[in-house]
């Protein structure tokens, strides 16, 4: 399969792109390009080869949650535009 001038014209009107012939011309060469690699992975013997779950072989390690650094409410409700003395007040988003 080759990429032609008409194929392109037709992705760039499917896509709602204008081109100019210059880049018409460098984007069937980068497709024909594509095509010709792709070509080349397809003729290579992958009946050996066991499908790819995870790209290496480690495995998550997840340490503890640990409370630092916590700042008393008092403090945290200091700088607040508004709030109740023990919760934040801000305006509601969700309309039920």
């Amino acid at each position: 399969m080759t990429i032609t001038g008409t194929l392109i014209s037709r992705l760039e009107h499917l896509a709602r792109l204008e081109l100019s012939e210059e880049e018409r011309k460098s984007l069937q060469e980068d497709l024909n390009n594509i095509l010709v690699m792709v070509e080349k992975l397809q003729a290579l013997d992958t009946n050996d080869v066991e499908p790819l779950v995870y790209l290496n072989e480690d495995v998550n390690v997840w340490r503890e949650d640990q409370v630092q650094h916590q700042v008393k409410r008092e403090d945290a409700l200091l700088n607040a535009p508004q709030q109740d003395g023990t919760f934040f007040m801000v305006p509601k988003v969700i309309d039920l």
